[in-house]
Parts: C-alpha cells; sequence; structure tokens
C-alpha cells in the first residue's frame, strides 16, 4: 500500500499526479498545479518501496500504458500524460 502526499487548494477534483522526484517535468506540472491553486494529491514513484512502487506502476499503467512521467489523473476520468500546460490549465480552470 501506498500513501499519496496531500496539497492543499481549491478543489478542482480528485486530481491525481504520479511523478518521479528528480523529473524536472513533474516538478514543472507540481508548481503549475500549485500556481493555479489546485488542491491535488502526488506520490513520487521512484521513492518508494519495490512493491507499493509495483502496486502505483499498475495503477498509472491502466492510464498510460508506457507509465511514463507525470501522469495526472482527474477525478478517475481524464489522463493527461507529460508537462501540458495548456490541457492541464483547461481541464483544471472553472468551467474548462
Amino acid at each position: 500500500m501506498y500513501e499519496l502526499e496531500r496539497v492543499e487548494g481549491d478543489n478542482r477534483g480528485d486530481v491525481r499526479l504520479y511523478a518521479i522526484s528528480t523529473c524536472v517535468w513533474c516538478r514543472r506540472t507540481k508548481k503549475l498545479l500549485e500556481d493555479l491553486g489546485v488542491g491535488y494529491s502526488y506520490v513520487f514513484v521512484d521513492l518508494l518501496d519495490r512493491d507499493p512502487r509495483s502496486e502505483v506502476e499498475a495503477e498509472v499503467m491502466k492510464w498510460n500504458p508506457r507509465c511514463s512521467f507525470p501522469t495526472m489523473v482527474i477525478d478517475n476520468k481524464r489522463c493527461i500524460v507529460g508537462f501540458q500546460e495548456e490541457e492541464i490549465r483547461e481541464a483544471l480552470t472553472y468551467g474548462g
């Protein structure tokens, strides 16, 4: 079992970010979410032990078969892979 870290902010749905701690694109995605004031949960997959890491990778692969990072899942309905600034803004802006 693994735990997601929580960053408080505006509730724009269940936003989950699967990231790698050393990835520049993952850091940029986290910063964008914070700049937008979005509440979200995240996990640094590379910092997990083997069993939890396997569990997270299986979850990510449901949305992103390449299992690349960052992978963001919104409300268990939408997946955004990579640092896609405009797509993230559109998905998480009110009325978007």
